[in-house]
């Protein structure tokens, strides 16, 4: 069982991830936005980031940029969970491990998660 951090300000999208994150075992930590996500990471310790890119106060990409300033984070697994595939790119220079388009299938979500946690 991983504890992952999922990042949206959708509540419905975080609802969906959450559900399928329980069933696969997971503990779940959430935030709406990436500054409410850095301070979410900064008391309690991650194994997975899950973070949505288009987001108020702070997107997904300057909250991964920031995240992998963090010593503790610089090899922890994020993925980009988006409906906007032209910002691929963007978020893997900027330090993401994975791109994926919503909506994920619970089962390529639970299979991604499964290889960056071996």
């Amino acid at each position: 069982m991983a504890k992952i951090l999922i990042v949206d300000d959708s509540d419905m999208i975080k609802k969906i991830v959450v559900g399928t994150l329980a069933r696969g075992g997971h503990q779940v930590v959430e935030a709406s936005n990436g500054l409410e996500a850095l301070e979410r990471i900064s008391s309690t310790h991650c194994d997975l980031v899950i973070t949505d890119l288009n987001m108020p106060k702070m997107d997904g990409i300057q909250f991964t940029r920031e995240l992998r300033k963090m010593p503790s984070y610089k090899r922890m697994p994020i993925f980009i969970l988006t409906t906007n595939p032209a910002e691929e790119e963007k978020a893997l220079a900027a330090g993401a491990n994975l791109y994926l388009k919503k909506p994920v299938s619970s089962e390529k979500l639970l299979s991604s998660i499964d290889k960056y946690l071996k």
